[in-house]
């Protein structure tokens, strides 16, 4: 499969603080990478180096096969910031159209790439009218410009409303179905835990973390979560059974076990039969897996 993004051994100093030490990272074409880490970590070095803005110590770093900054690089590579900023006089139209004439495009595009963002009913109000998730939705439409093979997404999702969100993960989910890769770097774990390919975890300037979400839980080896109903009449002799259990506030109870021991647990609670009306197994989250390694590494 072919490398969009190809980093290896990256370090960064920036006096006595050495902001990236020895970071590798490959994405490929068509995946979806979520960059995770504390403030501090490292996360806007990277990006300021994939996108070239600033020059990097040691190591390697290849974006689209050039070197990042390069003309070729520039032409495939797209970049949204958390804050993006637009000219308030500007309608949305117009400013797509403005920047797709900066790219040699047909500035008749600009009602199809804001229609593609949810925004084509706002299209002819001036920005300086919009809310902050109308603006990141020009942000968006400004990035799909000339179909980039590499998206660097900075916190895409701030300010939007729960549906814009689920929206915007759509659309990123058809731009990877076309072959386009995908850096994304959130604070907002809920929304990239079923959304993105591989996580790679940042703390401290280190690579603390990197892998699916399965490969992740795996190495965390945190326990699993079971959360029992009772059947009517059923709570004391399923207490009895399991005197670890916690009782939850809705009655429910919970047991808490080794990755190991789940198939075993799962076998006794299924041989109670009727007296369990429900269960729930509730794996690890990403946001306990982040907490594991960030932990791990001194946070």
């Amino acid at each position: 499969m072919t490398s969009t993004l190809q980093i290896s051994r990256l370090t960064k100093r920036f006096q006595t603080v050495e902001a990236l030490k020895e970071v590798s990272l490959t994405l490929e074409l068509g995946k979806r990478v979520a960059l995770l880490g504390h403030n501090g970590a490292g996360k806007s070095t990277m990006m300021k180096i994939i996108l070239g803005l600033i020059p990097f110590d040691s190591g390697s770093v290849s974006v689209c096969g050039t070197a990042p900054g390069a003309a070729a690089a520039r032409t495939q590579v797209a970049y949204l910031p958390e804050n993006a900023s637009f000219h308030p006089a500007l309608t949305g139209e117009e400013q797509i159209r403005f920047y797709l004439a900066l790219r040699g495009e047909d500035p008749k595009q600009a009602m199809g790439l804001l229609d593609k963002v949810g925004l084509a009913h706002a299209a002819r109000r001036r920005i300086g009218g919009y809310s902050k998730g109308m603006r990141q939705r020009v942000g968006l439409a400004q990035t799909l410009i000339g179909k980039p093979r590499l998206l660097i997404l900075d916190e895409p999702t701030s300010g939007l409303d729960p549906v814009s969100r689920r929206d915007f993960y759509d659309l990123l989910d058809g731009l990877a179905a076309d072959g386009a890769a995908i850096l994304l770097s959130s604070h907002v774990l809920t929304e990239v835990e079923a959304r993105t390919d591989r996580i790679v975890i940042l703390s401290q300037g280190r690579l603390a973390a990197e892998g699916t979400l399965a490969e992740l839980r795996e190495e965390a080896a945190l326990p699993v979560a079971l959360l029992i109903t009772p059947a009517a009449g059923e709570d004391a002799a399923l207490a009895g059974a399991f005197p670890q259990a916690v009782r939850t506030g809705d009655g429910r109870l919970k047991l808490s076990c080794e990755q190991t021991r789940k198939l075993p647990l799962l076998s006794r609670i299924a041989a109670l039969g009727g007296q369990v009306a429900d269960l729930d197994v509730i794996p690890p989250s990403l946001e306990d897996i982040y907490s594991h390694f960030s932990r791990r590494d001194g946070q």
